[in-house]
């Protein structure tokens, strides 16, 4: 049975995506923008995690949602699925704001903050499941979810779109932080899968200390 509250997600962000597609001041006046942030438009750290940059950008988000919400809301049950992706979302917007706080020209737009935090909690409640990448591909879980961090920090280190890839990690913090708190089992029966998807986060934080990125 289709879950009304992932229908809902994402028709949201399908919507005012197109919006955006079609509508270049919806289009800024919405996306993340460092420097409106710094002026008080501090909704646009909400409302640009509804945008994507392109169909292909918009697609890749909701199929990467639409394959692991399911795990996440029949795990911990609706309410707790809603406070992850919410709470990725805004794990994202300020491990961006972190990041960029003093490039007041830096742009950005995507879901993938929230995604990849459902994707990191999805993982980590079910390791061991096999995913289909575009319904075809079967690819084990958490294989994607690591490979999906270390595609972000390409992006980040060649900024050549206009993608939120800084947000990716923020959401993958955030959707590891509040599934360990609310199953704190996790620890003891996953340990290896517990530490096997901290490490892109370390690997940005190491990068970043360093100045490669």
């Amino acid at each position: 049975m289709l879950n009304l509250f992932l229908i809902g997600i994402i028709l949201a962000n399908v919507l005012i995506s197109l919006k955006g597609f079609n509508d270049e001041y919806f289009f800024r006046k919405y996306q993340f923008h460092v420097g409106s942030i710094r002026a008080g438009e501090q909704f646009r750290m909400i409302s640009s995690a509804f945008l994507h940059a392109d169909f292909f950008h918009l697609a890749f988000n909701m199929i990467a949602l639409y394959s692991f919400a399911p795990v996440v809301y029949e795990g911990l049950g609706n309410f707790t699925f809603l406070l992850i992706y919410v709470g990725s979302l805004i794990f994202g917007s300020l491990l961006t704001m972190v990041f960029h706080g003093n490039d007041y020209s830096y742009r950005a737009v995507g879901a993938s903050g929230a995604v990849t935090g459902i994707i990191y909690s999805a993982i980590l409640l079910y390791p061991d499941m096999t995913i289909g990448i575009f319904g075809v591909i079967p690819m084990p879980a958490y294989v994607f979810g690591i490979g999906y961090l270390l595609y972000s920090i390409y992006g980040m280190k060649s900024k050549s779109d206009n993608i939120g890839h800084t947000a990716h990690f923020g959401g993958a913090i955030g959707g590891y932080a509040i599934t360990l708190l609310k199953e704190p089992a996790l620890f003891e029966y996953s340990t290896f899968m517990v530490i096997l998807l901290a490490i892109p986060i370390v690997i940005l934080f190491v990068m970043a200390k360093a100045g490669k990125l």
